[in-house]
């Protein structure tokens, strides 16, 4: 079982998901302009898309590294955007009106309401959305929610590895350098990327000749906003 638990406004771990903060930003802008610019395919105007770029603060998608090698950038070549403006849609936060995004009586409300807003947003975004569609990937990995994060609830909790998950769930060592690359991508892709974006994960990379290493640790977000069914598994912190 997976239950998220209702935080107030003002909660400090709220501060910690990349997803939450886009939202609440891309709400105070439609807010405070009126509305966002639509192409003829209803995405995102690039004037937004490059204002999205330079204030979400991304992790590995900030202004500098997006604005590298492209000075116009699409929504699709900002996935976080992309994925963003479907999750308000979906949820009736927002609607395109002619050539505009609007949002709706009810997004207006939550763009004041951060945990709120996180209660609406992030537990649909985890649980209901296809992640192998937007990760173009046409691989899934087998398993269903409430298994993979009562597991990662006990196997990360003092920190663990890419890896080391992905032998916990399936029995067998696969590696982004082992023939089994493509069935770790797909559980990167699918698992452990949407739940770093919720900020309930937290990924840092060794890169070196030869050597990738992702190491993975649970944020204090997860702690504070999941009750899952292995908590009474967990060992205490010890303090030096």
């Amino acid at each position: 079982m997976i239950e998220f638990r209702p935080l107030p406004d003002d909660h400090p771990d709220l501060a910690h998901s990349p997803m939450l903060r886009a939202a609440l930003l891309t709400l105070q802008y439609a807010q405070e302009h009126g509305s966002i610019g639509l192409t003829k395919t209803k995405a995102f105007k690039r004037v937004f898309v490059h204002w999205a770029v330079e204030h979400f603060g991304w992790p590995g998608k900030g202004a500098q590294e997006m604005f590298r090698y492209n000075k116009v950038i699409n929504e699709y070549e900002f996935p976080p955007l992309e994925v963003l403006h479907y999750l308000l849609i979906s949820l009736r936060l927002g609607r395109h009106y002619k050539s505009e995004f609007r949002l709706t009586k009810r997004g207006a409300e939550l763009a004041g309401a951060p945990g709120r807003l996180f209660a609406e947003l992030i537990p649909y975004f985890v649980l209901r959305i296809d992640h192998a569609s937007y990760a173009r990937f046409d691989e899934r990995p087998f398993g269903k929610w409430d298994v993979w994060m009562n597991v990662i609830n006990v196997e990360a909790d003092h920190g663990t590895t890419e890896a080391a998950l992905f032998q916990a769930f399936y029995g067998e060592a696969k590696d982004w350098h082992t023939a089994g690359w493509r069935e770790m991508a797909a559980f990167s892709s699918c698992v452990l990327r949407p739940l770093e974006w919720a900020g309930l994960l937290m990924e840092t990379r060794e890169d070196g000749p030869g050597k990738h290493v992702c190491h993975v640790f649970k944020t204090p977000l997860w702690r504070s906003a999941l009750k899952l069914d292995t908590d009474n598994m967990l060992r205490p912190i010890a303090l030096q």
